[in-house]
């Protein structure tokens, strides 16, 4: 499954599900245009800059709406499925690898018949409650997220939701798991709950850092680089789209906001709103754990997240970054590096395939 994804750091320094278009890479275009950014005088925090941030919870699930225990199980089943995909061949953990910071490291993914697809795979880490799912913000939840790359013919290349569900009812185990986490209907084995499940497993994807520590009251927990880091972030104008619990993930801005951005093919979600102020705008992405998700943007063009910063300060705050101040901005993101719940993920035994 590919949560489709351009930016990732500023309006987007991250990571992010498919690419391609042969846009050759930005990391020597980070050239150091710009005003400068005075160096910030202390390395420590305000109370007003700590307040735009905040810990991560436990889970990510919508306030009153709770996901049973049995739901996040058959979740964490159909993510890893492979009979969801037409070749048998590919699962939402093909592309979103939740061992590997729920991202595949490629510039973009390869789905159904070895296609590439289009723009690089976010992580699914921390992103159950952005603002919206997919790089254009065209699914409101990660519920109505995962029913989209199962069906996409470039990633797992189902013919309809009809091939999906006759596969899932052959299943005497899974027959067993839709009635445990949907005991009120008499129909459990729907498309709607296939979606439900897996989304319900990913409210659970949460990987707590360093920086929560921090923000959860140990003074510790960083370096005096790292709180440096974060001040020049924010001095920056960083967080006025990066801030939260999540870093990001809560509004949608434009690529190239002060200096536009350079060779931008992937026209953003105007194909979705069709408004013309939203040519080259995508959703502003989390920036917990982007040490491990690149390469980075949209199209996977950056490979190196120095190369990331300075280009998202140049084009969208209109700032020349120094390197120290760069290496600051980077030392601090390395604190957003969470812990992977290696049990919470576990690769379940699936049932096997059926004969087709």
């Amino acid at each position: 499954m590919r949560v489709n994804s351009l930016m990732t750091v500023g309006a987007a320094l991250v990571a992010a599900a498919c690419g391609g278009n042969n846009q050759p890479s930005q990391d020597a275009q980070a050239a150091t245009t710009g005003k400068a950014l005075p160096a910030v005088e202390t390395a420590a925090l305000t109370p007003t800059e700590q307040a735009m941030f905040g810990p991560l919870p436990a889970r990510m699930d919508l306030p009153g709406q709770p996901a049973t225990e049995a739901q996040v199980a058959l979740g964490r089943n159909l993510y890893y499925e492979t009979v969801l995909s037409a070749g048998h061949d590919v699962s939402c953990n093909s592309c979103h690898a939740l061992n590997g910071y729920g991202a595949d490291g490629r510039r973009v993914s390869f789905g159904h018949k070895g296609q590439m697809g289009s723009r690089n795979a976010p992580t699914v880490y921390n992103a159950a409650v952005q603002v919206a799912q997919f790089w254009d913000g065209r699914a409101a939840n990660v519920e109505e997220q995962a029913k989209g790359p199962i069906l996409n013919p470039a990633e797992m290349g189902m013919s309809g939701t009809g091939a999906v569900l006759e596969h899932l009812k052959t299943s005497p185990k899974y027959r067993a798991e839709f009635a445990a986490a949907y005991p009120n209907e008499s129909n459990p084995i729907t498309y709607d709950n296939v979606g439900n499940a897996i989304g319900s497993f990913e409210r659970g994807l949460v990987t707590p850092s360093r920086w929560d520590r921090f923000l959860k009251g140990d003074p510790t927990a960083l370096t005096t680089q790292e709180l440096r880091g974060a001040k020049t972030f924010v001095a920056a104008g960083c967080a006025s789209c990066h801030n939260g619990t999540y870093v990001g993930g809560q509004v949608f801005q434009k690529a190239g906001l002060v200096e536009p951005w350079p060779q931008l093919a992937d026209s953003g979600r105007i194909a979705v709103t069709h408004a013309p102020s939203d040519l080259h705008v995508f959703k502003v992405p989390t920036l917990r754990n982007v040490e491990m998700t690149g390469p980075y943007f949209s199209d996977g063009s950056v490979a190196s997240l120095d190369s990331a910063i300075a280009l998202m300060a140049r084009h969208q705050l209109g700032l020349a970054l120094t390197d120290a101040q760069v290496g600051d901005i980077h030392a601090w993101l390395r604190t957003l590096t969470g812990e992977i719940p290696v049990n919470y993920v576990a690769n379940p035994p699936l049932p096997g395939k059926p004969a087709f």
